[in-house]
């Protein structure tokens, strides 16, 4: 029986899924599938790009655990394609390739000032919270009491509130040590929202929103301006659940009675542009300028030329993801996607396939789309996959002892499934003692040396 020997590039729920949805397939050839992730821990974003607040999208990695469990997926952790494995070893171990990077670059903001100190793009700020362990232990939290969030999507959201909440609210999840101490010492006391488009066409769900208002001793701010609907978004409102449930809330905050001011507020500003951002003597950010927007009438919204500043010391930039570019894969720079259709990969100017290279997840489609769009992408590129049989490549080395004995000749300390359950109950029994779900280990060579029990 034919074999398909296939890498996918990336650990993340988009890998996962293509592995699963492969093996479950209906197929006339045997599968073998090795995964590979530049971490040393498995799930992507799950792990390191959702706020430890949220234990029920957390669950989502029991289920990509179950997967990875079956026993018939090889995991190489700690393994960086374009480094460790370049393309040319691909094409000699394997029939074919996906890709299922991701997009964790935040973003670009082009404004004046964006590049000030002080302020961040938001996906650097969440893989510090989250443990990533190749960005800086520390968040120079304690320099700022007021500061803005760019942005009106889920990200923003998770970001504002991770720094409006009171640290120990945090503590039966999992963040880790240093995380909680940076925390701990932040001076905020006023975060600040702003989204260029009105309170009817924002693009966060109302459980994000609802989250929003639930923190302990931080009030909810909102401007009567903002709320003065016309036809079109009186429609909205009327026409679309989602939007009628987010207006429900917002309006419920509107009519909150504060009887004693909380501690820490947050401020939602709808209908403002970024224009720039000042600095002070020393460059660092000092204030966010925006032009007052107002509605078009037909769902979108024009400038007034109002311009508004508001004092803050730090700004955190949440508009969006964006890909990065894979060494000898075509890219596209303007998307921050590897061009393809239906997830078979595209050369760049002939737009013909590029035999054995696919893509699924978000280097596939852009950052849009919850895990469903995800799942539903795995199963569109794997029946490509299956159907292109005549265009997998002709390995030179299929056999599965190559891999690590290749690596082994390269000295890369890769991890493995067995290396990942051995952190995740080291990490586990790290939190047990405070009464915290776990206690993340941060140090990439301190995640190695756990999981390969040296």
């Amino acid at each position: 029986m034919t074999k398909l020997r296939l890498a996918i590039i990336g650990a993340g729920p988009a890998g996962i899924y293509t592995a699963d949805n492969l093996l479950k397939a209906e197929r006339k050839f045997d599968v073998s599938i090795d995964l590979f992730d530049r971490l040393p821990a498995p799930y992507g974003l799950v792990r390191y790009g959702v706020a430890p607040d949220h234990p029920r999208i957390k669950g989502i990695i029991t289920a990509l655990r179950d997967t990875l469990d079956r026993g018939d997926i090889r995991v190489f952790g700690n393994v960086e394609f374009g480094v460790d494995l370049t393309l040319d070893d691909l094409r000699e171990h394997y029939n074919a390739v996906v890709f299922a990077t991701g997009s964790s670059r935040d973003a670009p903001l082009a404004v004046p000032g964006i590049d000030a100190e002080g302020s961040y793009g938001a996906a650097e700020f969440v893989s510090w919270y989250d443990g990533h362990p190749d960005v800086p232990r520390d968040w120079p939290l304690q320099q700022s009491t007021s500061v803005a969030v760019i942005g009106n999507g889920n990200v923003a959201l998770d970001v504002a509130r991770m720094l409006a909440k009171h640290v120990e609210d945090l503590l039966p999840t999992e963040i880790p040590q240093n995380v909680h101490d940076g925390l701990a010492a932040s001076q905020i006391t006023d975060v600040h929202i702003f989204g260029r488009r009105g309170p009817t066409q924002v693009k966060f769900t109302p459980l994000e929103l609802r989250e929003l208002g639930e923190l302990r001793d931080v009030d909810m701010v909102l401007y009567d301006e903002d709320f003065d609907y016309d036809e079109a978004q009186r429609a909205a409102v009327a026409s679309n659940k989602q939007v009628m449930v987010i207006d429900r809330i917002l309006q419920s905050w509107r009519n909150r009675v504060v009887e004693t001011p909380a501690s820490r507020r947050l401020h939602l500003h709808f209908f403002a542009k970024p224009v720039e951002v000042r600095t002070d003597a020393a460059g660092r950010v000092s204030s966010f300028v925006y032009e007052r927007t107002a509605p078009d009438g037909q769902g979108g919204v024009v400038g007034t030329g109002e311009l508004r500043e508001v004092p803050v010391q730090g700004l955190y930039r949440a508009i969006g993801y964006f890909g990065s570019p894979l060494p000898g894969v075509p890219f596209d720079k303007r998307h921050g996607v590897v061009p393809n259709r239906e997830g078979r990969v595209l050369h760049k100017d002939s737009n013909e396939y590029v035999p054995g290279l696919y893509v699924t997840g978000w280097v596939k489609r852009g950052p849009v789309g919850l895990i469903g769009h995800t799942k539903s992408d795995a199963m569109e590129t794997v029946r490509n996959l299956i159907n292109d049989q005549a265009f997998w490549w002709q390995p030179s080395h299929p056999e599965e002892t190559a891999i690590p004995a290749l690596l082994r000749s390269r000295g890369v300390p890769w991890t493995d499934l067995e290396g990942w359950h051995r952190l995740d109950a080291h990490e586990i029994a790290l939190g047990e003692p405070h009464e915290r779900a776990r206690i993340k280990v941060v140090p990439r060579d301190e995640m190695v040396r756990i999981s390969r029990a040296e």
